[in-house]
Formats: structure tokens, sequence, C-alpha cells
């Protein structure tokens, strides 16, 4: 079920009704089968991974928290991480590995073969997979007392609002919100239902508006030159932040309206200074997923410096094997990675640098200057996530620059939709920027009733006037 669809619009104010209206006792029955509907509006069958990951993931913490030798507590840990990659690796990355270790022997002459298996992608498999994870991990580690009531940890590994793009909740900030009494509370709800209204503007008025030209000109990469490339990848960096960073606003303000509390996933990332701060602002439920459970585990930044560079560039190029099963999706985690550790290499001489050009006298200038780079070293890194294949991606760096002249900026647009495209960027930014001290809801709440109505009123006619509804899904669904 797509929350950009009408099935979603009749479904959750259908769900928030009976879950107030029925006894506290209940209600975590009716929202877990709310939630296994969710699911299974995609393809029923593949229900069959979330149970079978409840049901592993439950016996071992309760196993790993009831025995006392080190041993037997490994073995379940393991058990969990095996079970979970294991389906994560046969349904999502089995495929690119044989062909990659095909490709890689037929260079030598030496001819393999391996059992084909194609099944669709589960759709949202990466999300609850490193959920539950992080659950049995804690545990493991004494952080968490396991769950013994099985129907709310079902709940915690289903929750729908972030069962299939996130954000990845925690078991310690989750769990324990699903035993609270939750009450009907008008500025709870209004404010949930106010960041529902911003994601569905960012992603049905920008993200889907901005995908019909990314989409033609990427797919068809070859036929182009210059400025169609520029545009169409200036334009899916924002596609690609308005399309996920909407279903992180839309599935925050689902659960805040049934009164839980999910972590902010997206902080203005485009207003980054560097590298290390642009992922401490872009999906965050997941950068520190990999923080608390790789990167310190490898012994983070408290090693020697090459140990420390190589435990950076290992989680970057994990997380990107995590966005996708091809080598685009590795090269940009790898160019993350890259950027990430050339920055702490080179921190004394920018440092000196700046000193010697009196930038540091200049604070908003060399502010500017540094989020206008982070920026373009970002841009340049989409090139890779987007681009079908690595062939497109090189010939598309090759170029990008080739013809500058501006007959075909507008590709799959008219001049009126690009004009609404801009204009609709334009006006987010300047959200972002009013968002730099306090939220916009904060802000609103302490407006007038006449000016904060016309303000909702206004981005629900821009969503019904300018926004595309064709049930486009959101990016991440393939991750």
């Amino acid at each position: 079920m797509l929350f950009n669809s009408l099935h979603f619009l009749v479904f959750f104010p259908i769900v928030v009704a009976i879950y107030f209206s029925l006894k506290a006792r209940y209600r975590w029955v009716f929202l877990l089968l709310s939630s296994y509907y969710f699911y299974m509006c995609w393809n029923p069958k593949y229900i069959v991974l979330i149970l079978f990951s409840t049901m592993i993931d439950y016996i071992a913490g309760l196993q790993m928290e009831k025995q006392t030798k080190p041993r037997i507590r490994q073995f379940f840990l393991i058990a969990s991480l095996c079970s979970n990659l294991g389906l994560l690796f046969l349904f999502k990355y089995y495929t690119f590995f044989s062909q990659s270790v095909l490709t890689m022997f037929n260079q030598f002459n030496i001819f393999v073969d391996f059992p084909a298996f194609d099944f669709l992608l589960p759709v949202g498999i990466s999300f609850y997979t490193f959920q539950t994870l992080s659950y049995t991990i804690d545990v493991y580690r004494g952080k968490k007392k396991a769950e013994r009531h099985l129907g709310i940890f079902a709940l915690y590994v289903a929750f729908f609002p972030q069962l299939v793009a996130g954000p990845i909740e925690r078991s310690t900030r989750l769990l324990p919100q699903l035993f609270e009494k939750k009450r009907f509370d008008y500025q709870r709800v209004s404010d949930g239902l106010k960041l529902m209204l911003w994601g569905f503007f960012k992603k049905v008025v920008i993200a889907d508006r901005l995908a019909v030209m990314v989409d033609s000109v990427y797919n068809s990469a070859h036929d182009y030159t210059g400025i169609p490339l520029i545009v169409a990848t200036y334009f899916f960096a924002f596609q690609i932040y308005c399309d996920f960073s909407g279903y992180s606003d839309i599935a925050i303000g689902a659960a805040q309206v049934m009164g839980y509390d999910l972590m902010d996933n997206f902080k203005r990332p485009y207003f980054s200074k560097n590298i290390s701060e642009f992922w401490k602002r872009w999906h965050i439920s997941l950068s520190s997923w990999f923080k608390d459970y790789l990167y310190i585990s490898l012994g983070g930044n408290r090693v020697a410096k090459w140990r420390w560079y190589s435990n950076l560039m290992i989680v970057f190029l994990i997380s990107g094997l995590w966005h996708g099963a091809d080598w685009t999706f590795v090269i940009w985690g790898g160019l993350h990675g890259m950027y990430l550790t050339l920055s702490i290499w080179t921190g004394k001489f920018r440092i000196k640098f700046i000193r010697s050009t009196h930038l540091d006298k200049h604070p908003a200038w060399l502010k500017l200057i540094q989020v206008v780079t982070t920026f373009h070293l970002v841009l340049f890194g989409w090139i890779f996530f987007r681009a079908n294949n690595l062939f497109d991606a090189l010939y598309i760096i090759k170029n990008i620059f080739a013809d500058l002249s501006w007959h075909q900026y507008t590709v799959g647009l008219n001049q009126t939709e690009f004009v609404i495209a801009v204009l609709s960027i334009l006006f987010m930014e300047c959200i972002h920027m009013m968002q730099r001290h306090r939220r916009m809801r904060q802000f609103l709440n302490n407006k007038p009733k006449t000016l904060r109505w016309s303000v909702y009123l206004i981005l629900l006619l821009s969503i019904i006037m300018f926004g595309v509804f064709t049930k486009q899904e959101f990016i991440y669904f393939q991750f």
C-alpha cells in the first residue's frame, strides 16, 4: 500500500478511528493485524518472511537473556544474524554476487554455473531486517531486556508507518511505547497531520514531478549531453530528498497521530558544511545504525589511523551495498567513504588555508562556500546512485558538460511544469531556512488561527492542483 494512494487515504482514518475506540488492552492486536494487512497489500506471501524474522529474533532474545554461558549466547546471536542476513542475501544479493563471480571467472576462461534464484525483492526487507537485528544485538550487549510479549514484539517488527522505508527504530525507543496507554490528544493529532501534509507536498508536488524529467533523461542517458544531464542530476538530488524525507514525514506524522514518537530521519542535509555533517543529517536512522552496530564494533576511531580510515571505508562500502545490489551503489558508498577520509586527512591543511585567506573573519561566506562544496560532492555521488548501470554513469560524467545549449532543458516537462518544479524547490528551501531555529509547526502554533489555517489550506490546495498522482512508488521501497 502506497502512502500516496487513495487506498491509504481510506485505510489510515479507519485505523485511527478504530484504534482510539478500542479498549487499550486490545489496541496492539488491532495495530498488528492492520500492519500485516498494510504489508500484504504488496504481496501477501512475503508476510512469511516477516513472521520468520519475528520468531527467530523473539526466541534468540529470550535465550540470550536466559543463558549465562558466553558461547551459548553467541550461538543465538549468530543464529539471528545468519537467519536475517541470509534471507537478505538470498532475496537481494544472490543474483548480483553470482553474476559478478561468473563475470570474473569468465575472464580466466573458467566456466561455472550457479542455480537460478530470481524472486521478486520483498519490499522493505532491508529496513525490517536491520530493525530486528538491532534488537538482538542490544539484548546480547545487555542494553535491552528480552521482550516476552510475542504480540508486542511482532508489532515492533511490523509497525506499519515505518515498516517498509523506516525510520529504522531501536527497540529501546519503540518497544516501551507499545506498552503505553495512548489517549486522543488534539494537539498531537493536529501536529501529526500537519507533518503528513508537508510530507505529501514534498512527495507528490516536488519529487514525483521531478521524477518525470529525471526518468526521461537517466533512462535514456545516451540520448542526451550537456544541459539535460546537468538539470536532471540537480533535479534528482531534490527528488530523492523529497521522496525519502517525504515518506519519513508521513510515517512520523502517522505514528504521532496515534501517539507514537519515531526518530527524525532528516535535518536539512543539503545545508551541511561537510560530508560528516551530511551523514548526521541524511537518513539518520541508518547512519546511526551503522555507527552503533558496525563502525564501533570495528574499533571506530580508537585504533591506528590506517585502521580508522579502513573502518570508515568498510562502513560506507557496506552502506552502499545496503542501498542496492549493483556496483553503482558500491561506488557511491565508496565515494562517500573517500570524501570523509580525505576530509579528515586534509583537516589541518584546510584550517591553515582558511586562516591564510582570512575566510575565518567572514563566517557567512565561509559557510556558503562549505555548503555549496559539500552539496556538489554529494551531487556527483548521486550520478552513480541514479544511473541504471556503471556504463550510463560514466557516460553522464563524460558528457555532462559536452553541450551547454538550453534547447532541451525541460525534457519530459513542458515549461509550466518546469517552472512549478523550480518554484516548489525554492519554496521548500525557504521553509528550511525558517526551520533553522525551530520547527515550522511550532512557529505556526504561536500565530493567529486565521493565518495558520490559511497556510494549511494553501498547502492542501497546492497538493490538489499541482500534485502528480500517478501512484509513483517511493524510491527507497527498492531497498
